[in-house]
């Protein structure tokens, strides 16, 4: 409550100083924008941190991609024939696809791209399964030969991670970064202007052909460029992103502090509001490598701790609307949710009697290395609470406090806690991986190629690669509570609850894609 109380009064002191925004000819065509954290990898395969999904938005683009309603349509290509009794497809591109370096968009270039990112994507290894062969019989054409049918192939391959590269780029080990940002997307990445830790700059990427049919919604359709620049300035500080947003310094503010949303919204110079509906799941990840969490029995009484009412309210307190608890697999709501298991989530808890469960599941007092980011609001509140109800059920925890960029560099570690490993991070996990078992990568099962953590979990997989081959939703649906069923008996994290992220802009920025942060269609008025 007292930190809450500080973000209100120095909200109230910025609202109270800011001035009228003048909107500058020469900034008319520019747009500041206040990311949720600084820009860690330029390797969309690399790693699924949202920062890195959200650059990636603007400097790469995918051959298929998502609208706001969650349909798949054809983006790169211009569209696609299925033959051999849905065994073979032959995926044909759009003309004028060019790479920001002018080199135009080949199909041996996608081909190297989708063998890369197969290697490390929950819908990508889905088709590795069932693929025999992928190449390239001419340019402009990428030829799929299957094993058995795939219907789900473009909505894999609609992937944000699916980012189109040069070949030469997308020859680079899956387990290693990429050099340097080459896409063929409506923005080029500014190498030159980058300032770690503090600046990202986009330019608009003259060359672009925008998708000539349908209409722009999410990822999808032609996405028509207004912005000559995109400036991302990072600014950790809640307090002062919200004075320089009242202030008109910036132009939006990605993932405002929910305990500044109220006074954000009495602001009649700014709009607040939920663009992202797939939400965000507030997650204890384990690492499975090592001890103690390389044992299910005390990950299951680690799991079912938490009162996720609780730990939601240290996160959006200040607006209980944007809070869903009873939270399992996937968003209240949506097709594949469900509430198997999930009672198991709700308090008041008695923590000695599971205190007493945790040691009898074989926890002798080991020291627990737990990464806890400073620089993003929600995670800091969630991850604050569930520490310290580790500690109170008997936990030797050794909280690390660090910013975001160096948690997203240590969690790929796999060492032990004692040679820069760890044992868990908390994270928030957004996404169609919350709507769906499809690209979810926190349940993946796969050892050494799964999520960090690298769970290997058999149940899991069984389940999810018989959810790819069903023929209906209700036999989704079914195995999908299979699914969860499962997972609470083997977690491979803590679902902590969900919330929705409100955003924030100036009242003269106007048509602000929904879904995640893009900069297409944008005007400033």
């Amino acid at each position: 409550m007292h930190r809450r109380q500080v973000l209100k009064s120095a909200m109230a002191t910025a609202t109270a100083l800011a001035a009228p925004a003048i909107v500058l000819a020469d900034n008319a065509r520019s747009l500041t924008f206040v990311p949720h954290a600084d820009l860690a990898s330029l390797d969309p395969v690399w790693t699924t941190a949202d920062i890195t999904r959200n650059y990636s938005l603007a400097v790469f683009d995918t051959l298929y991609a998502y609208d706001a309603e969650f349909n798949v349509q054809p983006q790169m290509v211009a569209g696609h024939t299925v033959t051999e009794d849905g065994k073979q497809w032959d995926l044909t591109l759009r003309d004028g696809l060019k790479f920001h370096d002018g080199e135009p968009v080949l199909a041996r270039d996608c081909v190297a791209t989708i063998k890369r990112w197969a290697t490390r994507n929950p819908m990508g290894g889905a088709l590795l399964t069932r693929l025999d062969e992928i190449s390239a019989p001419s340019d402009k054409v990428i030829r799929i030969r299957l094993k058995k049918p795939f219907p789900l192939l473009p909505a894999a391959l609609g992937e944000v991670y699916c980012a189109i590269m040069p070949e030469r780029l997308a020859r680079t080990d899956a387990m290693a970064q990429i050099p340097e940002a080459i896409g063929s997307g409506p923005f080029k990445f500014m190498a030159s202007e980058r300032i770690p830790g503090s600046r990202v700059v986009f330019e608009r990427n003259q060359a672009y052909v925008p998708r000539p049919d349908g209409r722009a919604s999410f990822n999808a359709g032609p996405k028509i460029v207004h912005l000559d620049r995109v400036v991302w300035n990072f600014i950790p500080d809640p307090a002062t992103a919200a004075a320089a947003l009242a202030q008109g310094e910036v132009d939006w503010w990605e993932n405002p502090a929910i305990d500044l949303v109220p006074s954000l919204r009495a602001n009649k110079n700014l709009v607040v509001e939920v663009k992202d509906r797939t939400g965000e799941i507030c997650c204890l990840r384990f690492n499975h490598l090592h001890p103690p969490f390389n044992n299910p029995a005390i990950r299951r009484v680690v799991a079912t701790a938490f009162d996720q009412n609780e730990v939601m309210t240290a996160v959006a307190g200040a607006e209980p609307s944007l809070i869903k608890t009873d939270v399992g697999l996937f968003v209240p709501g949506t097709p594949y949710a469900n509430d198997v298991g999930v009672e198991a989530t709700r308090g008041p808890k008695d923590l000695p009697k599971i205190k007493q469960a945790l040691a009898a599941a074989g926890y002798n007092g080991e020291r627990v290395t737990v990464l806890l980011a400073s620089t993003i609001p929600t995670i800091f509140a969630h991850g604050q609470v569930a520490a310290d109800t580790l500690k109170r059920i008997g936990m030797n925890v050794d909280l690390v406090v660090i910013d975001w960029v160096s948690v997203v560099t240590r969690r790929a570690n796999k060492g032990p806690p004692d040679q820069g490993g760890w044992n868990i991070f908390f994270t928030n996990l957004g996404g169609f991986g919350n709507i769906s078992p499809g690209p979810n990568i926190a349940i993946r099962g796969s050892g050494a190629s799964a999520w960090f953590g690298w769970p290997t979990e058999p149940a899991l997989e069984a389940l999810r690669e018989a959810w790819f081959d069903a023929p209906d939703l209700a036999t989704q649906k079914g195995l999908c509570r299979e699914m969860q069923a499962a997972f609470w008996q083997s977690p491979t994290f803590a679902p902590l609850g969900l919330y929705d992220q409100p955003t924030a802009y100036r009242s003269y920025v106007r048509d602000v894609p929904e879904g995640w942060p893009q900069f297409y269609g944008i005007n400033r008025v």
